[in-house]
């Protein structure tokens, strides 16, 4: 099992198959106004089941902010417009949909997730569609150092991933997966969650679509533009017209 650290450097960083690091999410001054936002002793923290299915309200004991929290709001948004402006979060995940950011916090009372799947389909307290949740993101807003335990536990075919990145920092992995987070035994995890209905239904297809593109970049980096590119980004694009759903 691995535990993401906070060395990692270079490259997006496939962590496992289909589980992607997503570095600097958000910056250090937009980290440090939610950090400022989420210290706010009055904050109207609620029970985590309340937005669980059946199954996952067994095993959830952590807190969150509700959507018409005002001080989450301001992250919300920052986390949204970080993305859209974030490649390798375009590349991998194709969004279509977001369902909004949520807050929770795990510590003292409300330590832990036991493991779970996501519900399959969630609806948008904002705009009031609904979402497929292909594809699930935490954003971590609690460096690994400021507590113990509260690994994310990602469940794959070869195993299983214990991810605590460095705040600012993301993971994407499928919404299909077994997953939990582990109980915090000191201080207290922070963090944004949410779901993207992707473009592209299945995950071996963004996969395919997300490794060609990280090729075509790195193809152009090293040699420019030529008509091999050319015509692979030529095929790239019409396969993700073949299998897009708008």
């Amino acid at each position: 099992m691995v535990t993401c650290s906070t060395s990692y450097s270079g490259e997006p960083k496939k962590i496992a198959p289909m589980l992607l690091h997503l570095r600097h999410v958000l910056l250090p001054a937009e980290l440090a106004r939610a950090r400022a936002l989420l210290a706010d002793p009055a904050l109207p923290w609620a029970d985590g089941r309340e937005s669980a299915g059946t199954q996952a309200a067994g095993v959830k004991r952590n807190l969150q902010l509700p959507h018409a929290c005002a001080a989450a709001a301001p992250i919300r948004e920052a986390i949204v417009a970080a993305l859209d402006q974030h490649a390798d979060f375009l590349s991998a995940a194709l969004p279509k949909r977001i369902f909004p950011p949520r807050i929770n916090r795990y510590g003292g009372a409300a330590p832990s997730y036991g493991e779970h799947v996501d519900g399959a389909i969630r609806l948008s307290p904002l705009s009031r569609e609904r979402v497929r949740t292909d594809i699930s993101c935490t954003v971590f807003l609690s460096d690994p150092g400021e507590y113990d335990g509260g690994e994310l536990v990602i469940q794959h075919g070869f195993g299983a991933e214990r991810i605590k990145l460095a705040a600012g920092d993301a993971v994407l992995y499928p919404g299909t997966s077994v997953h939990e987070v582990t109980p915090v035994t000191r201080g207290e995890r922070l963090a944004a969650f949410f779901w993207i209905e992707s473009l592209v239904r299945s995950d071996e297809d963004r996969a395919l679509l997300y490794q060609m593109d990280q090729a075509l970049r790195e193809l152009r980096g090293r040699h420019g533009e030529s008509a091999a590119t050319v015509r692979l980004t030529g095929t790239y694009h019409n396969l993700l017209r073949r299998w897009a759903d708008t």
